[in-house]
């Protein structure tokens, strides 16, 4: 994790330390205060979130670790990297989780690169 993403976990770790021992993503408040975050409970509380960010279409709590992986792509970490960060055992799976990168944006990273070339007497024997 960046600098960054700890910043926007400090405070939670804050108040995670002034609770019962358990799950690091748990029940903040009530009863249950302590105890591990049920996945329903996380879902509802992420499609909340979305809507109130004004995301209009369905969201699904997989979809951040997809925009995730497509994020460090643009940031140039490498393919087999980002395998290994995801867990991935299969390198095409990964490329599945790129798929979120336009095609204008890989044609333009194509058309960046500079052409290979070699000379045109390269490799040429004249044999008598």
């Amino acid at each position: 994790m960046d600098r960054w993403a700890w910043d926007q976990l400090d405070p939670w770790l804050e108040i995670r330390r002034q609770l019962p021992i358990g799950a690091l993503l748990c029940v903040i408040h009530g009863p249950t205060a302590g105890r591990r975050w049920e996945a329903s409970a996380a879902r509802k509380q992420l499609h909340h979130a979305a809507a109130a960010a004004g995301i209009r279409r369905r969201f699904a709590p997989h979809q951040p670790r997809h925009a995730h992986a497509v994020e460090i792509a643009h940031e140039r970490v490498p393919l087999v990297v980002i395998q290994r960060q995801l867990g991935h055992a299969n390198l095409g799976i990964t490329s599945i989780y790129l798929q979120g990168i336009d095609s204008s944006e890989i044609i333009s990273t194509v058309h960046g690169r500079p052409s290979p070339t070699i000379s045109a007497t390269a490799g040429l024997q004249i044999r008598r």
